[in-house]
Order: C-alpha cells, then sequence, then structure tokens
C-alpha cells in the first residue's frame, strides 16, 4: 500500500450506438484506435510514460452478453497484463452504451443488471480497489436523452430525467454491489464539468437554471439535496418522490473522490432564444472545480483534459498550472489526467457519425509514436513527481 499523487492517463473506451440512416450502429473507441489488437502495445506505453494509473474498462456491451452470462476472455488478459506491469486500473464500468440486449438508457431493468455486472467484475478482479461505474452521466443523459444524439436517441426533459435517474441508480448500486465485495474499495466519479454564461440579462433566468441542472447527475448520486426549482423539474418530469429518496438512503459518499472533467467545450453561453453555443474557456478549470467541490466537499481528481495538436502542450500546462494553484490553495486534489493515451477518432462530431476521422488529442497517434503533449506530460512527471510525493494531500491504493 502507498500513498501518492496520481498521475494517470486513460484508453478512450466510449460505445454508444447511432442512428445512421435509419440503422443502429455500434461506434466502438477500442474498435476504432486499435486496442484490440494493441493493447499490450497501448499498455507499454503507459509504462513507458511514467504513468502508474490508468482509467481502463473493458467494453461493457461485450462482456456482459446476457442476465448473468459474462465473456471475460479480454478483460481477463488485459487486468493480468496491468497487473505485471505493476499499473493500477481505474476501472470504467460503463462507457456511453449499453449491450444490444439491455436496450438503451430509458431502461428501468438496467441499474439491477448493471448492479449485477459490477459485483461479478468485483468478484473475478478482487484485488482492484479503484472504480468509476458509470462514467460522465450529465453527457451519457444529455446526449442520449436531451439531444438525441446517441442510444435512444430521444430529445425531451423526459426522457432525459429518465436515463440520468437510471444510469444514477445503477452508478449507486453498482458501488453497494462492489463495497460487498471489496470493502476496501473507492470510486472516482469521473463527471463533465459544466458552466453557463448569460449573452445578456433576459438570460439570466435559464442560465440559472442550466447551471443548477449540470449538478443533478452529482447530487443524485452523493444523496445531496437538490434546490426546489431542480426538485420540481424532476418530478414533473417522471421522477417520483419515492425515487428521489432513494437516493438519500442509499448514498456512499464516504468512499468517494469527485473526478472533474475539464476542457475548452465545457463553457457555454446562453442565447435569448434559449439556444447554447460553446463559450470557449472563461472561468476555466480552477474557478469551475472550486464550485463544485464547494457543493460536495470530496476529494478531488481532475479525470479528464485534452486539446487537439498544436494547442496540446500549452493547454497542458494551463491545465497544470490550475490544478496546482487548486492544490496550493488548500483543496485536497489527488491526480491529473491527460485523456487519452492515444488519439481518437470522431470525437469532433461527439461520435455522431462514423467517419472515421482521427482527432489528435492523444500522448501517441495512432501508429503508438509520441506526440509533443506526450514528451511534455513525461517531463512534467518527472519533475512534479518528487515534489509532490512531499506535499500531496494523496490516496492510499494498492498496487
Amino acid at each position: 500500500m502507498r500513498s501518492t499523487f496520481m498521475f494517470s492517463t486513460g484508453i478512450e473506451n466510449s460505445y454508444p450506438t447511432i442512428n445512421i440512416n435509419g440503422k443502429k450502429v455500434r461506434v466502438d473507441e477500442l474498435e476504432k484506435t486499435g486496442h484490440y489488437e494493441r493493447w499490450k502495445e497501448d499498455f507499454a506505453l503507459v509504462k513507458e510514460m511514467g504513468i502508474d494509473y490508468l482509467r481502463y474498462g473493458p467494453p461493457y456491451y461485450k462482456v456482459h452478453t446476457g442476465p448473468g452470462q459474462y465473456d471475460w476472455s479480454l478483460a481477463d488478459e488485459a487486468f493480468a497484463e496491468l497487473k505485471r506491469l505493476d499499473i493500477c486500473p481505474i476501472v470504467d464500468l460503463c462507457h456511453f452504451g449499453v449491450p444490444d440486449w439491455l436496450g438503451d438508457f430509458q431502461n428501468t431493468d438496467f441499474p439491477q443488471y448493471f448492479a449485477e455486472y459490477a459485483k461479478a467484475f468485483a468478484e473475478r478482479y478482487p484485488y482492484i480497489m479503484l472504480y468509476t461505474p458509470v462514467n460522465e452521466i450529465f453527457v451519457a443523459a444529455m446526449f442520449s436523452g436531451q439531444y438525441g444524439w446517441w442510444n435512444e436517441c430521444l430529445s425531451s426533459d423526459r426522457s432525459f430525467v429518465t436515463a440520468l435517474k437510471n444510469l444514477c441508480k445503477a452508478n449507486v448500486m453498482a458501488m453497494h454491489a462492489i463495497l460487498s465485495v471489496q470493502p476496501e474499495a473507492s470510486f472516482i466519479q469521473s463527471e463533465s464539468s459544466e458552466y453557463f454564461h448569460p449573452e445578456d440579462p433576459s438570460c439570466r433566468h435559464l442560465t440559472h437554471f442550466l447551471n443548477e441542472k449540470r449538478f443533478l447527475s452529482l447530487d443524485l448520486s452523493y444523496g445531496h439535496p437538490v434546490s426546489v426549482t431542480m426538485y420540481k423539474y424532476l418530478l414533473d418530469n417522471g421522477m417520483t418522490d419515492q425515487e428521489y429518496t432513494w437516493f438519500h438512503q442509499n448514498q456512499v459518499k464516504a468512499k468517494c473522490i469527485m473526478g472533474n472533467d475539464y476542457y475548452v467545450t465545457n463553457e457555454h453561453l446562453v442565447h435569448a432564444d434559449g439556444s447554447t453555443s460553446a463559450s470557449g474557456e472563461i472561468f476555466g478549470y480552477y474557478i469551475i472545480t472550486q464550485q463544485y467541490y464547494n457543493r460536495y466537499k470530496l476529494p478531488v481528481m481532475h479525470t479528464e483534459t485534452n486539446i487537439a495538436e498544436p494547442q496540446a502542450v500549452a493547454w497542458l500546462k494551463k491545465e497544470w498550472a490550475n490544478l496546482y494553484r487548486f492544490k496550493q490553495d488548500g483543496f485536497p486534489i489527488v491526480g491529473f489526467t491527460w485523456f487519452s493515451l492515444i488519439d481518437q477518432v470522431d470525437w469532433d462530431s461527439a461520435l455522431r457519425d462514423d467517419a472515421g476521422r482521427v482527432n489528435a488529442l492523444g500522448l501517441y497517434d495512432l501508429d503508438r509514436k509520441i506526440r509533443p503533449v506526450g514528451e511534455a506530460y513525461k517531463k512534467l512527471i518527472e519533475v512534479w513527481r518528487p515534489v509532490l510525493a512531499e506535499e500531496s494531500f494523496g490516496l492510499q491504493t494498492y498496487l
């Protein structure tokens, strides 16, 4: 057991379904980036970087083949290799999609079956201590139930609230299931950090509403009371008081670290016609993360960031400066992540098409050649690790 600041990266493993010309298509980033063929090489690159922590998970839709049925073939090999390399996985169990037999996030049976999967996973790999049960719940619910882009491809407040409550319940039930097997497990809840700015005074009411709505996924997951406005919004769109109360009765907040993801696209302008658009970075990671910390009072990890070349190295330096200032000001921050290890594919359209466009966001390109940001992150880890070993709040983990 050791206490350390967690320098991390991740293997991008999104797998939502999208609708192309009336046909349901699975968008699997592990396939698009060649990870299924090159996973050993990818893990070796993590080690080459000097990184001890990896956000990684097997594709849920491939592993959970039916009720009580699992295909562990890839997971067994992958986690054995990570163990051999002494890389600590932060296991990502659900990343934007579900198996075909479960349908989508509107399915009220999803939480129960997902909790069964989480328990089966923990029983198979009892030495694993760090989990992200459901990745970016707010994004998954918005893109699937509000924007109509992924999975159920619905666009209403009711379908958003249905996706949200099912995802949050699945998340909480999975934590309980894992703890029943491994009581020492901790949960790093990777979630998008959002903020909305009013373009003019007429937008203030909607802006306030959206700035409350952004907290809903963590409010439910952590059993935090919502405002009257949000409570009415949830009830008006299909959540019952009994469902809402369930989250307060089942919270596992004491075992949680709040993972805050921040990208240049996470801040938005609210326009007079009710629409929103990307504002670019205005407040930045420090201010927005402080808002989340003040709400939940949990240890913090910067669990995702990136930007495409040629801005990547400058963005890395800016995000690190924000994080270190946050830490120096007394906030309990335990880790930093450049996401992801290798370039991604089709994220320029938020995975809404299957065009095969490579996005230069990784520490390495798809030929597994290191990018300038990879060199910069490797150097950053080398020079800052001894400093943080002395002053880190740290997280005790087993490797």
